[in-house]
């Protein structure tokens, strides 16, 4: 039995959350304390993984990242990376479509605030840095802690755009849904199986521990 796309799917799963938990917030809390023109038409472009089809975005993605498109050609050129069916394409890939999982609890919670919490850390001397981190994001605990967790059980589970863009190459992008449908092809259901369980109790696992926590702090 080859554990590898499970342990690849973890690999992939880790790297995009840890990635998109600093940049989401960074972008919320930008967003949620200004208004600029075309503010509703990047909050649209946010969040339309949410709403695409997988095929539809893999495919934009792929014409994207290829070798052959402008900023495909730029990476490779500078950074000596091709961003098509590997790893490193896996991850540019999952931070874009599991973006709004982890943009969108964070970007509701700062928008919670009311305006009074960050003037009256203010008026206690606190700089804008010690207010983020020490009054801003204790206060919406339970947003990060939900949108950490489904952007990596989103990540986990994603099967058509890691297929459009990695393929199936095995101990590069050869990811756990990806080897749970080969087997289904292959008709070896223990496989499958043995795959499919494992997913399951990881999504499984990563919610009841969301809920669990989210119910001790109501």
């Amino acid at each position: 039995m080859d554990y590898e796309p499970f342990w690849l799917s973890l690999k992939l799963s880790f790297i995009t959350t840890f990635i998109l938990f600093f940049a989401c917030i960074a972008l919320a809390y930008f967003m949620s304390q200004k208004k600029f023109f075309g503010k509703s038409f990047l909050e649209s472009v946010i969040s339309l993984p949410l709403v695409l089809p997988p095929s539809v975005l893999g495919f934009y993605l792929l014409i994207f990242l290829s070798p052959y498109s402008t900023f495909g050609k730029f990476i490779e050129e500078i950074f000596g990376v091709r961003l098509v069916f590997n790893f490193t394409g896996l991850v540019v890939a999952s931070c874009i479509y599991s973006l709004p999982f982890m943009f969108g609890p964070i970007y509701a919670g700062l928008n919670s605030l009311k305006k009074s919490l960050f003037e009256a850390s203010y008026s206690l001397g606190k700089n804008k840095l010690t207010t983020i981190f020490r009054v801003i994001l204790p206060s919406i605990r339970s947003n990060l802690l939900t949108a950490t967790v489904v952007s990596f059980a989103h990540t986990m589970g994603e099967f058509g755009v890691v297929l459009m863009i990695g393929g199936s190459v095995a101990g590069e992008s050869k990811v756990a849904s990806i080897a749970i449908f080969e087997a289904v092809e292959m008709l070896d259901y223990t496989k499958a199986h043995i795959y499919a369980l494992l997913m399951l109790i990881i999504s499984f696992f990563v919610l009841f521990v969301v809920y669990l926590l989210n119910s001790k702090k109501a």
